[in-house]
């Protein structure tokens, strides 16, 4: 320990303590754990020891952990005893952190602690010597005790009462949207932070088209997509992007070179698609190629993988079910890493080759995955909905609103044109037309086969 040591944060700069004093404000649990530990006057502006000190009084007087609303009114009405200056400068700072996050927060607390641990350490062991003068030994060691004590982490979870204010704060999703209106409506503007959306759908109905419709929507939004293929070429997943945004037909593409490239230049956002091989990819090897891309300074907006079912597992000496469990498990955990939503596919089995509507019992291998999921849709796309370039999408799951509805979709492969319309059917209605359908059907054989007995 350098007893030398200034023993205020002066050493840390005006930056690092305006943060430390905002993560004190927005972080309930980091605040605890300073207000055991931090003397006001470790800080060295007077602005800012005025700040913290009406969030520590208010936590005394009221047991809860202020609101930015609460501070924002003590700020107005509160703090009058201060000179001119000093309400000024509190207000200003207040102003400026409202508009900012806080960077190397991990840091900053970790200095932070580690300062204010030492400076109670060093008072403890200062009052220990008269002790030991007079051999009170078990007065020091309890002395001692106690300042080490002091300042963990005592985030035990969420307080019902202490943090009864967080409860009411709007939490930023920042949804991307799907593109969809009718869509976005149920899941409150799209898929937000931290969010995984599955598209569910048997070989050949629209798997890859749907996740290339999610991110060319988002990049028209001027958001940064990464896109990761371990199925199809990452020329051929761009073709399609093309096809998407500029409406011109896959088949065009190729002739319409400069018309492409007309439509695509002043796109705002950034889209990146990166190709592994079939079942090469583990979801750390997206974890270490996004952390390359931060490194460049590119961060994902939206995340899509095509599809999780190709990603490799873990642990490949498991059964597959618990394999692509675990792949789904860990691809929502990277939405909460990267803080964006993922958007991924999953295959059916065989009973939703040709089924008019797919639902969570048609998923291939692992059931599991779709608790994970926040978002699940289906795309079901009989012989006879591809013919008319129809099809229709099922919502299995929806963690932001209601699920198990149907809405008839318009889907040309062609120009990767897909629209949700208006629900006109609901699913007992569909399965009604399904038993006529099946009925007719077999009246005709019979008839056939009396027919073919006279």
């Amino acid at each position: 320990m350098n007893y030398n040591e200034k023993e205020d944060f002066s050493q840390f700069g005006k930056s690092f303590q305006e943060n430390l004093c905002q993560l004190i404000l927005f972080d309930r649990a980091f605040a605890d754990q300073m207000k055991e530990v931090l003397n006001i006057n470790f800080l060295e502006l007077n602005y800012l020891q005025v700040f913290v000190k009406k969030i520590f009084d208010y936590k005394e007087q009221y047991k809860i952990h202020p609101s930015s609303e609460i501070i924002t009114t003590i700020l107005r009405t509160d703090i009058s005893q201060e000179n001119a200056l000093v309400q000024k400068q509190v207000r200003d700072f207040f102003a400026r952190m409202s508009k900012t996050s806080v960077q190397d927060t991990e840091y900053i607390k970790n200095a932070a602690v580690d300062f204010c641990k030492k400076q109670v350490l060093k008072e403890a062991i200062l009052k220990s010597i008269p002790l030991l003068k007079k051999s009170s030994f078990e007065d020091v060691q309890k002395l001692i005790n106690d300042a080490m004590k002091l300042g963990t982490n005592n985030d035990c979870g969420y307080y019902y009462l202490k943090d009864f204010e967080k409860r009411f704060e709007l939490i930023a999703r920042d949804p991307v949207s799907t593109g969809w209106d009718i869509i976005d409506k149920l899941c409150k503007g799209g898929l937000g932070k931290g969010e995984l959306g599955v598209v569910i759908a048997p070989t050949g109905a629209g798997k890859s088209m749907a996740l290339v419709h999610l991110g060319a929507k988002a990049l028209e939004q001027g958001r940064n997509v990464v896109h990761y293929t371990l199925e199809l070429a990452d020329t051929v997943v761009a073709t399609r992007y093309d096809s998407c945004i500029t409406g011109i037909n896959l088949e065009e593409i190729y002739h319409k070179k400069e018309e492409v490239y007309d439509d695509i230049k002043d796109i705002k956002g950034q889209l990146i698609i990166k190709e592994y091989p079939t079942k090469s990819a583990a979801v750390s090897t997206i974890r270490a190629h996004l952390d390359k891309l931060n490194q460049r300074g590119v961060s994902a907006d939206l995340i899509i993988v095509d599809y999780g079912d190709l990603l490799r597992a873990k642990m490949p000496k498991d059964e597959k079910r618990h394999q692509l469990e675990s792949i789904y498990e860990e691809l929502r955990g990277l939405a909460q890493e990267n803080s964006c939503p993922v958007w991924t596919a999953s295959q059916t089995n065989r009973s939703g080759l040709n089924a008019e509507v797919i639902t969570m019992e048609a998923i291939s291998e692992a059931f599991n995955k779709c608790f994970v999921a926040d978002f699940i849709f289906s795309l079901s796309r009989t012989v006879e909905h591809k013919n008319e370039n129809g099809g229709r999408m099922f919502i299995a799951k929806n963690r932001f609103g209601p699920d198990g509805l149907i809405y008839p979709l318009f889907m040309d492969t062609s120009n990767v044109k897909i629209d949700a319309l208006p629900q006109i059917e609901t699913f007992s209605e569909i399965k009604k037309n399904v038993l006529k359908k099946q009925e007719k059907s077999l009246q005709e054989k019979y008839q056939k086969f009396r027919k073919g007995k006279k």
